[in-house]
């Protein structure tokens, strides 16, 4: 690993690193806040997962999330939400909702994708062990994020039973399967088979039966996405069917923006240091 930058901040340290994965077959950048407690033990942590477009400075500068992980002793991780570099992979025409920017948090099947674009490994499996080797970090772990981003943190913790306490997040695509989004993402990365798009999907893991974990998500009413990319009523509908623990919340006047999320990451970080 190569620190890149270093950032005092509420008595702890936003840093940068880049290493290479050999999941993703090229370099990757990662963000990391230690809050103070992190000098004299080691804190759980918050993996955090930024939606289309965004990189892991979106969230460490925009969100305003480190004064609360400070007071209450939490680390928070951002990785990058695609693999990125020469030879990686990306849109024929630049779309920025497929390709770089827009890893989905699934693993690839489908070629050229498979060969860089296994972001579902690398936020289970790759990252985790990276910071456990070295940071000072506990083996709790929770997960959050926003967009693409939240359908990313959901699923992986609905898929990953006892590694996550707790989930949460901002306007996820909560169906991504029925949405254009999703679809556009899953036929290019996972193939035509739509019993495949299912694994990957927050409301077909919760209607198949998957083990229930204290869910926090909510939602902008003025959000230009709401009706077409997220779906949140489906969601609902879901966990009300499964009787799964979903405390969702929907909010007038906030769109999709970093600044809705400034608006309740307290409340997320609250939400999670509980179980944490």
């Amino acid at each position: 690993m190569e620190n890149i930058s270093s950032n005092k901040m509420f008595g702890g340290w936003h840093k940068q690193y880049t290493h290479f994965s050999n999941v993703l077959n090229c370099q990757m950048r990662f963000a990391i806040y230690l809050p103070p407690q992190a000098n004299d033990k080691p804190v759980p942590v918050l993996y955090w997962l930024s939606g289309l477009t965004c990189t892991d400075e979106n969230f460490m500068q925009k969100a305003g999330a480190q004064r609360v992980a400070a007071e209450l002793g939490m680390a928070i991780v951002c990785p990058d939400t695609s693999p990125r570099g020469e030879g990686v992979a990306d849109d024929a025409n630049g779309a920025y909702d497929f390709g770089l920017g827009a890893g989905f948090y699934l693993n690839a099947t489908e070629q050229p994708w498979a060969k860089h674009y296994q972001m579902y490994d690398y936020v289970v499996d790759e990252l985790p062990k990276l910071i456990a080797q070295h940071f000072p970090v506990t083996e709790q772990k929770a997960i959050a994020g926003h967009s693409m981003g939240g359908h990313g943190a959901l699923t992986i913790a609905l898929k990953n039973p006892g590694m996550f306490v707790s989930a949460s997040a901002f306007a996820p695509i909560c169906h991504p399967s029925q949405c254009p989004w999703g679809q556009k993402a899953f036929a290019g990365y996972l193939g035509l088979d739509r019993e495949q798009w299912k694994q990957y999907d927050t409301v077909e893991l919760i209607k198949s039966g998957a083990a229930p974990l204290p869910m926090k998500v909510d939602q902008g009413e003025a959000d230009n996405f709401l009706a077409e990319q997220l779906l949140p009523e489906t969601l609902v509908a879901a966990a009300t069917l499964a009787d799964f623990p979903l405390d969702y919340q929907s909010h007038p006047g906030y769109d999709h923006s970093y600044f809705f999320i400034a608006s309740f990451i307290e409340e997320h970080l609250r939400f999670h240091r509980q179980y944490l």
